[in-house]
């Protein structure tokens, strides 16, 4: 039996296509297609194979599935209706993906000038191709409401500020929307600017344009920048800010004609002088854009919380800064801050709509590690122990894993469950000790990245704010890696390895609760060593997506890419 209403998520976009499924507001499953795919960001694509792996992973099937919320972004374009006179092709703005064609959704609402999405969409047809039930609920969902609501849905907060910024969704690059008295006011970026031009104005989209301006790829290596600009001066930083403004209303806006105009200007300052000065001259911008933007919000709107979404908060410099900078009780960064995500927001949404504010609230929970995929805890075992090039060296895997890291060697952690969003958590990580001068750059010289990005550390929740500046109001977001902090001084030559030019660190607490087997190598590793911190990197190499079966698990073994896997079993090593 259901016991529940089955609601699957579900985005379609040009990157991070992915699914989610709940029963009623338990989260059952997520994934990204790159992680099925192999395809780093993988997207323009309706996601089936995503689908069906949460739904197999609940042990459910299409036919299970009583609703269907969508992000609006792609579509497939034969489910839409044609209206006379227009050809298919002109009707609006297209992708082609494997022979097929896509329509955006938020084109259609515009077009038409109406929500009737079913005066646009033959849902009927839509259920029969895809699989689903006759009396199968199908909706959209608001990109920006999405972002926001599982940042309060997944805290325990009486007031917020809920701000997402991205590089667009749906009409815009911002929302902002503000919690209090058991009600959300949206305060801009809901469905009343659905009808309007999307403004020219995402610093998100000027990050990815300075990351492009670089040499490296938007929505992929925007992070590189952020490790750039600690080498850096932000001498182009005036010419920057002159583009932006923040008015009295906390919105950004601003002066570039558009997105080529944008690209145009960060290719002209990257001909112009160094990467580094290029890369602090637009960090400095965000952080200072958006200072002004959510401090005006607080004043305006005074809050103790601040939930962030959207892919500009996966700048881990911009979030300190945020929380840093004004009177918080805590910041929260929804950990699947990037499109993602959005499939747990339009779930989260539609059981909103469903039960009211009142009750939704009641239903609120902690979100816990985002260990979403399938859990290959056995399988990987297995896997192993039949791999010719494999050899098990140990079953005591806590004391056998520490004195391998204490002795310099590289390993990766695999168990349970793969995470959900952009960074490993514990479940799929590399493990290197951050003591060694050498670190850096094998681990970069193993996994092929580069040598000027920080490796973040991990450490036990009981020993986290001794080593780290870790307070009541970031600890949650160190949870989940989101947010950079300072790392003591007595503490930063022992762990070199992870500290940044800066003095920063983007740490990340493991609780004994939530992965007992990463726990209890953090403490052997303590016991031999003296230090509560490991290296802690996303077990993939440059331009792969985090690994998730046992095979390539394995294969990053026989490669040579690490040294050892640890397992709740054993210590696994390849055959010489």
């Amino acid at each position: 039996m259901k016991n529940g209403e089955i609601i699957l998520g579900i985005h379609c976009g040009p990157h991070d296509s992915s699914a989610a499924l709940f029963r009623d507001y338990d989260l059952l499953a997520a994934i990204q297609l790159e992680r099925l795919t192999r395809k780093k960001g993988d997207g323009n694509t309706f996601p089936d194979a995503c689908i069906d792996e949460v739904l197999s992973i609940a042990g459910l099937t299409r036919h299970d599935v009583d609703a269907v919320i969508m992000s609006r972004m792609l579509f497939e374009a034969r489910y839409c209706r044609r209206v006379p006179g227009i050809g298919e092709r002109l009707a609006t703005m297209m992708r082609r993906s494997k022979g097929k064609y896509f329509r955006y959704v938020i084109g259609e609402i515009d077009r038409m000038h109406s929500h009737d999405y079913a005066a646009m969409f033959d849902f009927d047809a839509f259920r029969r191709g895809y699989g689903f039930r006759p009396d199968t609920h199908i909706g959209f969902a608001n990109h920006h409401e999405c972002h926001a609501l599982p940042t309060l849905f997944y805290s325990g907060w009486q007031d917020a500020l809920l701000v997402t910024a991205d590089g667009g969704g749906d009409k815009v690059n911002y929302s902002h929307r503000h919690f209090s008295n058991g009600e959300i006011e949206t305060i801009y970026g809901g469905n009343e600017t659905d009808f309007l031009l999307k403004p020219v104005d995402s610093l998100g989209r000027a990050y990815s344009a300075a990351t492009l301006a670089l040499g490296f790829r938007p929505n992929r290596h925007e992070g590189k920048l952020t490790g750039l600009a600690a080498f850096g001066n932000p001498v182009f930083y005036d010419k920057l800010a002159s583009f932006f403004d923040v008015d009295e209303s906390g919105r950004v806006h601003s002066r570039f004609r558009g997105y080529t105009h944008m690209k145009r200007t960060m290719a002209s300052l990257a001909k112009k002088g160094r990467r580094e000065d290029v890369a602090a001259s637009i960090q400095k911008v965000v952080e200072d854009v958006m200072l002004r933007s959510v401090g005006t919000l607080l004043k305006r709107y005074p809050s103790r919380n601040l939930g962030l979404a959207g892919g500009l908060f996966a700048n881990v410099k911009l979030n300190r800064l945020l929380a840093e900078s004004f009177a918080l009780d805590e910041i929260f960064v929804f950990p699947a801050m990037g499109d993602e995500g959005l499939t747990i927001g339009a779930a989260l949404l539609h059981l909103l709509e469903r039960d009211g504010m009142p009750a939704w609230l009641q239903h609120r929970r902690s979100l816990g590690p985002v260990l979403l995929g399938r859990d290959y805890t056995d399988a990987i075992d297995q896997s192993l122990a039949a791999n010719p090039l494999v050899r098990l060296v140990s079953e005591d895997p806590l004391n056998t894993a520490a004195d391998c890291l204490a002795a310099g060697e590289i390993g990766a952690i695999y168990t349970g469950r793969m995470e959900f969003g952009p960074r490993a958590l514990g479940a799929r990580s590399i493990l290197a000790n951050p003591s060694r001068r050498d670190t850096h750059d094998v681990l970069n010289e193993r996994l092929s990245r580069t040598e000027f990005m920080p490796f973040a550390p991990v450490v036990m929740a009981e020993k986290a704010a001794e080593v780290f500046d870790v307070t009541s109001v970031n600890a949650r977001a160190c949870d989940y890696m989101t947010i950079a902090t300072d790392v003591h001084e007595p503490w930063r030559k022992r762990i070199a390895a992870v500290v940044h030019v800066d003095g920063s660190a983007r740490p990340q607490i493991i609780h004994q609760a939530d992965n007992p087997l990463y726990h209890g190598i953090l403490q052997r590793f303590e016991a031999k060593t003296g230090l509560p911190v490991l290296v802690n990197t996303s077990f993939n190499i440059h331009e792969e997506p985090i690994v998730n079966t046992p095979a390539e698990c394995a294969r990053a073994l026989t490669d040579g890419r690490i040294d050892f896997v640890v397992t709740t079993k054993g210590v696994y090593q390849r055959v010489a």
